[in-house]
């Protein structure tokens, strides 16, 4: 089984990227990858509650993270220095997730066949 990480490394709007992101996620493991996810920088605003990005007129697609564990995406890893940096707590995350440091992500990125940042 092939081993994929997506990295999250850009804020939820003004672009795609999230929704590739997560869109890709989902098609790989819904064809037997082993897929983990890694939010970094302003990645992990994307993982904030009670969003409303039909406010500024974008599309709500982080909802679709709560399928997440429905395609067996079960490694979720935040970085604990962006979330000091940007000054969240677990508490402003809306899923279940595994806060790490720098060193212990890229332990986990050579772990992987293949790394995507968006």
């Amino acid at each position: 089984m092939k081993k994929l990480c997506i990295v999250f490394s850009q804020g939820p709007h003004g672009n795609a990227n999230g929704r590739e992101a997560l869109d890709l996620a989902l098609l790989s493991a819904s064809f037997e990858q082993e897929v983990s996810l890694v939010f970094t920088d302003e990645g992990i605003l994307n993982l904030i509650k009670n969003q409303s990005p039909e406010t500024v007129g974008a599309k709500d697609y982080i909802a679709t993270f709560g399928a997440l564990p429905l395609y067996d995406v079960e490694t979720i890893i935040v970085c604990e220095v962006a979330m000091t940096e940007l000054a969240l707590t677990e508490d402003d995350i809306k899923l279940e997730v595994q806060f790490c440091s720098p060193q212990a992500i890229a332990a986990h990125l050579n772990h992987v066949d293949e790394v995507l940042v968006f």
